[in-house]
């Protein structure tokens, strides 16, 4: 039983830091370098780890910065 909380627990602090390393980057993403809404990502990646991946994976857009 113990080994299978630790399991738990260690999936959950890992989705904690994924969540929060990217609530990070669309804190400071320009609007124009993500696709759709940042609320809803937020939504999606506070829900579960694959909302996270889906937003590193599909919500950026990557490319140039504009910031030159």
């Amino acid at each position: 039983m113990e080994r299978k909380s630790n399991r738990i627990l260690l999936f959950l602090t890992g989705h904690v830091l994924v969540a929060a390393w990217t609530w990070r980057d669309i804190r400071q993403r320009p609007a124009q370098q993500v696709r759709g809404s940042k609320a809803l990502w937020r939504v999606f990646s506070a829900v579960n780890t694959l909302g996270s991946v889906s937003y590193w994976l599909i919500g950026r857009r990557y490319g140039r910065s504009q910031s030159r």
